[in-house]
């Protein structure tokens, strides 16, 4: 890889959730640490199988891991809650519980709706792994 884009993009998700590359490796489970250093610094570009786990992984398109965005949105962020149609005022609830300008938070709000719309709709919750 002429510019390692993919490699710094893979890194730069690992970072802003403060994991280390063999924790990284412990969550996915399939792969060991030193492949993941190789991912990082453009040794061996990761097979589509493992983008896909990163992309689900950490919500992000496949566009952005491959630098053609700089917008990371997946497909979480797509999704409007449907709980807010239902119940208005709990979804205001969970609105103003979390702070929208953390990542983290985000993502954590967006569980809590959809765990919501899951527990109103009688639908059992899918564990994702």
């Amino acid at each position: 890889m002429a510019e390692n884009i993919v490699g710094r993009q893979l890194r730069s998700l690992r970072e802003s959730v403060k994991l280390s590359q063999y924790r990284l490796a412990l969550v996915n489970g399939k792969i060991a640490q030193p492949a993941v250093n190789r991912y990082e610094n453009g040794v061996v570009c990761p097979s589509l199988e493992t983008l896909l786990w990163y992309a689900d992984y950490f919500d992000v398109s496949l566009d952005y891991i491959f630098g053609r965005t700089d917008n990371p949105r997946g497909r979480l962020f797509d999704c409007k809650p449907k709980i807010a149609e239902k119940n208005e005022e709990l979804a205001a609830f969970v609105e103003m519980c979390f702070d929208s300008n953390s990542p983290v938070n985000a993502r954590l709000k967006e569980t809590m709706l959809k765990l919501l719309e899951e527990k109103s709709s009688g639908v059992a919750p899918v564990r994702e792994e």
